[in-house]
């Protein structure tokens, strides 16, 4: 089944069985005494293997006694099966299960998904297909089937015959993901196991018009048996066969799926000739410098998809008039024909990742008037001014259905002033190549003058967006403004970068700001290359503001001489990661104008108890940063350093990281001191990974105090701390301690005055002693290079 490994899976023992059974059921077999004998014999027929126990478990929930003694006389009466690695018990129950699934459209897409290989299966493919061969029954638009769609595979995922992706995807078609269509939903990839895809395929064939997937072997002579004949999906492997016949009589076929990864493999021009009820055609990966003549008889074609191939002459696309659905994504297609005015039925059209199209004939996109899905990106670019030869932005006012729309423009002087977005519901406009898209509906602009009139409808849009990025921004100071209550509500990401005419980010005084507060769902904030950037908030940030943050990071930003207020701070409790570099100014990360501050708003004590849920902290390249946290001075950047230099250690005793897991300081030359000798309680309890690198100041790096609260720390990387003398101190540490027991990792690089480690009575232990009172079971990795020797040459 294309697995790497194969291994046996133990069968269950009756009472595991039952416990599998009744933990998928819910339990409400153990509550119904009538129900209870009838669970237990299905039970028993499930042979104590895992898949036929959860998918029966599954189908029969919430079902009448009537139905379970139902499905335990279909499993009694099981006939035996031919399938390959499939006992009659497992295909019984399988089986059962799509019976009893509700409405022939989820049936179908059950089916089409077993014919659709190995591995994870594209939504957008499922879709595609879906529309080609009206799955999605008395549904309107592109939105609905979509929708219908996630509805179905939630259902087979509920009935135990559909499976979530894989988190890592090495083997999908990382193409597709592309799409907006599923940009927001949970996963774009669904799976099916392996044994129930062949029990999909065994149904399929059984259908007095069945569905059949062939490898390679035999074609030939199938070709010509009376199932080639009757049936109505065919998908063909091709890997090792070097010709085809001149054609296949399927009257009745509506799908035909072609895989192959010879480039030779030639398609007859009188191929599709016997294939008139064609519906879904993918011929994804083949070359082709025209197209098999006999396309033309696909009068009933909806749907095409040649995906990743190399292709010439398309005009007899042209002909194709029912198409609804057109992908090229990946292809070489370097120009569309003229005669694809005529797919006025057309509703999606796929040209993603098509790098080397330059033109679109004028008229062509105006002429597509049904299109609902237009998708460009890392694409076509070439956009003409209205009146020259190219397609002009201007010709999608004419799309009226149009709802989404993926696209790349060189610059903002291409967008028309009178270009109407009001329809859209999913949308990427991107001035330059997007990286990393998160969301449904994202603006990146370039070289754009906040001065300039952008249009009234791209304004509407960049309010509405969920993920917006600005780079070269001129003519404001500002970088957002709002227009009403509703402005950045949808806000989930936001980034902005080599913009010097940039101050803040927003005016936090605006009274707009004070009154409904700013960007409630922002996940992620990027700043980059700000030279003049003096404030994150220019003025308080009112509270519900900015509270879902999770991701802040800020680099080379010279002027930024804080990060937040205290009171912006505070509300940060969602923030996971923090990172901020090269910003030459910088003398604290977090101020407040006075003490009082601290135990303000029913904080009590003197805790701050700040980002709760913060677990990497990188800090690099700030030269004048001198502590995390100290009261903001109004004199002279020279009285501030004095100042935050005599509060002692980087870290005070006023602020808490209970779930920071990973911390990174490199080149922060006024370092003297990490740790204060009070920490707040479980604050760095969950360090796991230390990096302190270019510190020229600091003498020590894991004090004593800190021993028993570093009991997780894995990783400990130090290199380039000319002054630093001591590792790890151990006064006053009882030897019967446990040393940072979960240590995996010390690597110690170029510290000149390295003393190794230092206890009350001792100056001095040798290195031995610090294998000896460390209990380093876990230790796998120890590193030394460029550290004084002279304590290795006294053992």
């Amino acid at each position: 089944m294309g697995t790497q490994i194969c291994f046996p899976v133990e069968y269950l023992s009756l009472e595991e069985a039952w416990s599998l059974f009744k933990k998928t059921a819910e339990d409400s077999v153990e509550e119904n005494l009538e129900l209870r004998p009838t669970a237990i014999q299905v039970v028993e027929e499930c042979e104590g293997l895992p898949i036929a126990i959860v998918t029966i478990a599954k189908a029969l929930k919430d079902e009448t006694v009537a139905v379970w003694k139902n499905a335990l006389e279909q499993l009694k009466s099981c006939a035996p099966t031919n399938i390959r690695a499939v006992g009659k018990k497992v295909y019984s129950c399988l089986e059962w299960s799509y019976t009893h699934l509700k409405g022939d459209d989820v049936k179908s897409l059950f089916l089409l998904c077993g014919m659709l290989g190995y591995g994870d299966i594209s939504l957008d493919l499922l879709l595609q297909y879906g529309m080609g061969l009206d799955l999605f029954d008395r549904i309107d638009s592109l939105e609905q089937a979509r929708n219908r769609l996630l509805a179905l595979v939630e259902i087979l995922k509920a009935s135990g015959l559909l499976l979530d992706s894989h988190e890592d995807r090495h083997n999908c078609d990382v193409e597709r993901a592309s799409s907006l269509l599923f940009m927001d939903a949970d996963n774009k990839f669904v799976r099916m196991h392996g044994v129930v895809r062949e029990v999909a395929r065994a149904i399929a064939s059984k259908d007095p018009r069945p569905f059949v997937v062939r490898e390679d072997a035999g074609f030939e002579e199938w070709s010509e048996t009376d199932d080639s004949k009757r049936c109505t999906f065919i998908s063909l492997n091709c890997k090792a066969v070097h010709e085809l016949p001149q054609g296949l009589v399927c009257p009745d076929l509506q799908s035909f799926l072609l895989h192959s990864n010879n480039p030779s493999l030639n398609i007859p021009n009188t191929f599709f000739e016997g294939m008139k009820k064609l519906k879904v055609l993918d011929l994804s990966h083949m070359h082709f410098t025209t197209l098999p003549s006999s396309l033309d008889f696909l009068a009933n074609l909806r749907t095409l998809c040649l995906d990743g191939c190399e292709l010439g002459d398309i005009a007899l696309i042209g002909k194709l008039t029912k198409l609804e659905v057109l992908s090229l994504v990946g292809s070489t297609i370097r120009q569309l024909p003229n005669e694809m005015v005529q797919l006025t039925n057309l509703r999606l059209l796929d040209l993603n990742d098509c790098k080397q199209l330059e033109v679109i004939p004028r008229n062509i996109l105006s002429s597509l008037s049904r299109l609902e899905c237009l998708s460009m990106i890392s694409s076509f670019t070439k956009w003409a001014v209205q009146g020259e030869s190219n397609a002009s932005l201007s010709e999608l006012n004419h799309l009226s259905y149009l709802t989404t729309l993926s696209i790349e423009i060189r610059n903002a002087k291409l967008l028309p002033k009178d270009i109407l977005f009001e329809n859209l519901t999913r949308y990427v406009i991107s001035m330059g190549k997007w990286r990393g898209l998160k969301t449904k509906r994202a603006l990146k602009l370039k070289k754009v003058n906040r001065c300039l009139y952008l249009g009234n409808e791209i304004s509407k849009l960049l309010e509405r967006s969920e993920e917006l990025e600005f780079w070269e921004l001129s003519g404001t100071k500002y970088v957002l403004y709002p227009s009403n209550r509703e402005s950045f509500r949808e806000l989930k990401h936001l980034r902005v970068g080599d913009s010097p005419e940039i101050q803040y980010i927003i005016d936090s005084k605006d009274q707009w700001f004070l009154q409904h507060g700013a960007f409630p769902l922002l996940e992620s904030l990027i700043l980059q290359t700000l030279k003049n950037l003096e404030e994150v908030w220019h003025g308080p940030i009112p509270i519900g503001s900015v509270g879902n943050l999770k991701t802040l990071n800020v680099d080379s930003c010279p002027k930024l001489k804080f990060l937040l207020l205290l009171s912006m701070a505070r509300g940060l409790s969602q923030l996971e990661e923090m990172t901020i570099k090269d910003c030459s100014a910088m003398q604290q990360i977090i101020t407040y104008e006075r003490e009082s501050e601290i135990t303000e708003d029913g904080h009590v004590g003197t805790n701050l108890q700040l980002f709760p849920k913060l677990r990497y902290l990188e800090l690099k390249n700030l030269p004048q940063l001198i502590n995390f946290s100290s009261k903001l001075e109004t004199t002279s950047s020279t009285s501030l350093s004095t100042n935050a230099r005599s509060t002692g250690s980087f870290f005070s005793h006023k602020v808490s990281f209970p779930k920071l897991e990973e911390l990174t300081l490199k080149n922060l030359p006024k370092l003297k001191d990490i740790w204060h000798h009070q920490l707040p309680f479980e604050s760095f309890s969950n360090l796991q990974i230390l990096r302190v690198y270019k510190c020229p100041c600091l003498l020590n790096l894991v004090p004593s105090h800190l021993i028993h609260t570093f009991q997780n720390l894995r990783k400990i990387y130090v290199k380039y701390c000319e002054l630093l003398e001591h590792v790890i101190v151990l006064q006053e540490i009882d030897g019967n301690v446990e040393i940072l027991p979960k240590l995996e990792t010390l690597m110690m690089k170029n510290l000149p005055r390295l003393r190794w480690i230092k206890d009350g009575n001792d100056s001095m232990k040798y290195f031995s002693s610090l294998v000896t009172l460390m209990n380093i079971q876990y230790l796998k990795e120890l590193h030394i290079t460029n550290c004084r020797m002279e304590d290795l040459r006294k053992m």
